[in-house]
């Protein structure tokens, strides 16, 4: 989980700082680089995984032909900026498994990552190098007053847990008779440490290591298991092999859905799984509805079967916005996928009259932060972002989960240029409210709405903090109004 992201110099994302909870919903009109943010913490997730070329090569201006690794560059006029850099603040599981299925059991569960790129030119060739690499451990104390969001002492508990010397790190930057080295420190502290060569290696030292250095193996497995999820028409409508049922689970483009739930049907004989994906998908479909898995022994092959008014429909016949919904109700019930899930334009396929159900599911998934965070309990470590540009989402998202994403014109005083800077704004009178917030009359604006009255309280009735966008006072009132 995310609590902090800061990073500076990637795309339009300059001197960004947001603080995340467990379930979060970024605004913001067409084009404006809200998915500049979603490209930022991919970015950081490959990067544990992949070379950084070949990262920066996925993630650049996709679609254009002439594009190169620069562009994921902060870029005024004709000048990009040479550096980058990543600050990410995280709650990690105890443990994980390396490549080679070694465990890994973390000493402590709240660290700090801090990458910086920069970019160099050689021979017409733009390179792409780390300049410092680090991670630190966040002591217990510092964890529970960082985490601003409400949660309780036992679910704080359950997720914040070991100790660290707070001078120690698992990753640090030195540099050695002019040279650069990434150290990697063995959880031990007494331990000797192990030198990279970032520019040798052209990765960063955290998508190098195993169950031999235990903390930062479950850093790297975490950034690694963040989903973001491109639910695709036709991988949702696909029926799977028998085979793969042990180890299925939803892929990032919906795929999969009929044996992950055969597999959770065969693991969890007390819950009536069918049942409980029944539920939530009626929310959906006012129908009656049962649904199944066929199997097919002859082809060896599972297939999803809605029946729907006594009219049987496989998973090929139902809409895609039935699809999406069903792929994400499976995510839900599936309690062994925790970890980061993004998803950008929810409300995609979806009747209007329906979103109220799909932003209710959405905030399911992520976990309850008033119980103890336990997969088995059902409330694993999950966190859910969300981006929308749609203005018929953010009426039904809770108030204190939204950030509005603007374009604020900026001035670089060494370039002599103006540029357009992106930033993300909570609602006032919540607990995301640091600096600066967006006003009520710039989301009115946003809705297509005529602006409030902004001097009327904006509490909700009986003093008690609004729990949706649309719950809150004024905002109530103004599209009661407007829709009267």
């Amino acid at each position: 989980m995310i609590t902090r992201f800061k990073v500076n110099g990637f795309k339009n994302l300059t001197d960004v700082d947001i603080r995340f909870g467990p379930f979060n919903c970024v605004a913001g009109a067409n084009a404006i680089g809200k998915s500049n943010l979603f490209d930022a913490i991919r970015f950081l997730s490959m990067l544990a995984s992949e070379e950084i070329i070949e990262a920066a090569k996925k993630i650049r201006s996709e679609g254009q032909r002439a594009s190169d690794v620069r562009d994921i560059f902060h870029k005024i006029g004709n000048k990009y900026s040479p550096r980058m850099s990543f600050e990410v603040d995280l709650i990690i599981p105890e443990y994980a498994y390396d490549d080679l299925g070694a465990q890994a059991t973390a000493s402590i569960t709240t660290v700090r990552y801090i990458l910086t790129l920069r970019l160099k030119n050689e021979e017409s060739i733009h390179l792409i190098e780390v300049e410092k690499e680090e991670l630190v451990p966040i002591r217990q104390q510092d964890a529970k007053k960082d985490i601003l969001f409400p949660s309780s002492t036992k679910w704080k508990k359950s997720v914040i847990k070991g100790r660290r010397g707070s001078n120690s790190k698992f990753i640090s930057t030195e540099t050695k008779d002019d040279k650069l080295l990434v150290r990697l420190h063995q959880d031990q502290e007494k331990g000797k440490p192990f030198d990279r060569d970032p520019v040798r290696m052209g990765r960063t030292a955290l998508s190098t290591v195993s169950a031999e250095f235990p903390t930062a193996c479950v850093v790297k497995e975490e950034l690694r298991s963040w989903t973001f999820l491109q639910l695709e028409p036709s991988s949702l409508r696909k029926s799977d092999e028998v085979h793969i049922i042990r180890n299925a689970k939803i892929k990032a483009d919906g795929a999969h859905m009929p044996a992950t739930l055969y597999r959770l049907e065969s693991e969890h004989p007390k819950r009536d799984i069918m049942q409980e994906v029944t539920n939530r998908l009626s929310e959906l479909i006012d129908d009656n509805l049962m649904l199944k898995i066929e199997k097919d022994d002859k082809r060896d092959l599972l297939t999803l079967i809605l029946t729907q008014n006594q009219t049987e429909l496989p998973a090929r016949s139902l809409s895609d916005g039935t699809l999406r919904f069903l792929a994400l109700t499976i995510l839900e019930v599936d309690y062994s996928s925790g970890g980061l899930i993004c998803l950008e334009e929810p409300e995609n396929g979806i009747h209007p009259k329906k979103i109220e159900a799909m932003i209710r599911l959405l905030k399911d998934i992520a976990c309850d932060t008033k119980y103890e965070s336990d997969t088995k309990a059902g409330n694993p470590l999950r966190q859910v972002i969300i981006n929308t540009h749609s203005p018929l989402v953010v009426p039904y998202v809770p108030e204190d989960s939204l950030l509005v994403a603007e374009n604020v014109q900026y001035y670089d005083s060494a370039l002599k240029q103006k540029y357009n800077k992106i930033i993300f704004s909570p609602l006032p009178d919540t607990w995301r409210e640091q600096g600066q917030t967006v006003s009520l009359g710039k989301l009115f604006d946003y809705l297509g709405r005529p602006s409030p009255d902004v001097t009327e309280e904006t509490n909700a009735t009986n003093g008690k903090k609004p729990r949706r966008v649309i719950d809150n006072k004024i905002i109530s009132n103004q599209l009661q109004l407007f829709n009267s």
